[in-house]
C-alpha cells in the first residue's frame, strides 16, 4: 500500500494487520450508495446494496459487476446464515428477510407487537441461528432510501429473533439511531453503532459493546469508541477481536481495548465493509459511490 493509503497510530497496525504490497482496487463506482456488503466463500461472489438505486449487486472473479436483485425493496445491510442463504434488511418493505436456496423469499421479521418496524438496517446471525438486527429510522425520514411515513414504534430499537422463532425480541431500545452491528469471535460481546449525530451534533456518534448472556440478553453496555467526526456505520471484527468500523475518511481499525490501531484511508465515505475470499483475509469496502477490493493480513472472524 501507499504511504497515502493508510495511517499508522500503533505498530502493530503495520506489522499485523497490511499487507505492504497490496494496494486498494476499485471493483465498481456507479452506485449511488453502497451498503452491506456480504461474501459467499461457496461461490467466491459479493452481493451488496445499492440503497437510493433500489437495486442489490454482485460481483464475482471474472464475472465482473452485475445486478443481482431489483427492484430490491431498497434493501441496506446483508449477512449470510449456517446454511449459506442471504439475510437483508429491506427499508422499503420495513422487515428482515431470508432468501432461500430455490430464490422464494422468508420474512423473518416486519412487526414488533403488532407495529410496523422502521427500516431494519444492519443484521447478523450468530453460531446458534438466531438473528440480530437493527432498526434505525433512516428508510423512512424520506423518499430517497425508503418511503417516508412515520414510525409505528416511535423508538429505535436493536432486536433479536432466536431461531426456529417468530417472535421478534427487544435486546436494547436506549440508542437514538441503532446501526452496524457485530460480534467478537467467541460470541461473548456485542458490538452495536449510534449513527445519532448524522442528523444532530448533539447526539452519539459512537460505538457501544455489551457483553451477551447465554439467553441472548445484553448487559454492562458501556462505550468501546467514540468518533471524532462522522459517524460509526458497518463494522467486521478480525480473527483477534480488533474492530474494522467505517468512518467518514476511511475504514478505523481499533484493538479490543478500544486503541486506535491505524486507518485504511478511502477518498469517499464509507459505509459498510466485509471479510471475504478463501482465507477470509480480502476485505471489500463498500463507500458511497464505489466497493474496493484490499488484500489484509489478517483473517476476519470466522465460526
Amino acid at each position: 500500500m501507499k504511504p497515502s493509503d493508510f495511517e499508522v497510530h500503533d505498530a502493530r497496525f503495520r506489522l499485523l494487520l497490511l499487507q505492504p504490497n497490496a494496494f486498494l482496487t476499485k471493483l465498481t463506482d456507479q452506485c449511488l450508495w453502497a451498503e452491506g456488503p456480504v461474501y459467499f466463500p461457496a461461490s467466491d461472489l459479493l452481493i451488496w446494496s445499492d440503497i437510493p438505486n433500489n437495486r442489490m449487486l454482485r460481483w464475482a472473479p471474472g464475472m465482473g459487476v452485475g445486478v443481482y436483485r431489483a427492484p430490491s425493496n431498497y434493501s441496506n445491510g446483508n449477512t449470510r446464515d449456517a446454511e449459506g442463504r442471504l439475510v437483508s434488511c429491506e427499508h422499503g418493505a420495513c422487515r428482515v428477510t431470508r432468501t432461500e436456496h430455490d430464490g422464494s423469499i422468508t420474512v423473518i421479521a416486519s412487526h414488533f407487537e403488532g407495529k410496523r418496524l422502521n427500516s431494519p438496517n444492519d443484521v447478523i446471525v450468530d453460531s446458534h441461528s438466531a438473528i440480530w438486527f437493527t432498526d434505525p429510522d433512516y428508510g423512512i425520514i424520506s423518499d430517497y432510501e425508503g418511503y417516508r411515513s412515520d414510525s409505528e414504534i416511535g423508538r429505535c430499537n436493536v432486536y433479536r429473533v432466536a431461531a426456529g422463532s417468530t417472535q421478534v425480541q427487544i435486546v436494547c431500545d436506549d440508542f437514538v439511531k441503532p446501526n452496524g452491528l457485530a460480534f467478537s469471535p467467541d460470541e461473548s460481546k456485542l458490538y452495536i453503532a449510534d449513527s445519532g449525530a448524522s442528523h444532530s451534533e448533539s447526539d452519539p456518534r459512537h460505538i457501544r459493546v455489551f457483553d451477551v448472556a447465554s439467553d441472548g440478553a445484553l448487559r454492562n453496555g458501556r462505550v468501546f469508541i467514540a468518533m471524532q467526526t462522522g459517524v460509526p456505520d458497518g463494522m467486521r471484527l478480525d480473527e483477534h477481536g480488533n474492530v474494522w468500523t467505517s468512518a467518514d475518511d476511511g475504514v478505523h481499525c481499533s484493538a479490543p481495548d478500544g486503541t486506535l490501531l491505524g486507518k485504511i484511508l478511502i477518498p469517499e465515505v464509507v459505509a459498510n465493509l466485509t471479510f471475504g475470499g478463501i482465507n477470509r483475509n480480502h476485505m471489500f469496502i463498500a463507500a458511497t459511490s464505489s466497493i474496493y477490493f484490499l488484500y489484509v493480513g489478517v483473517r476476519g472472524a470466522g465460526r
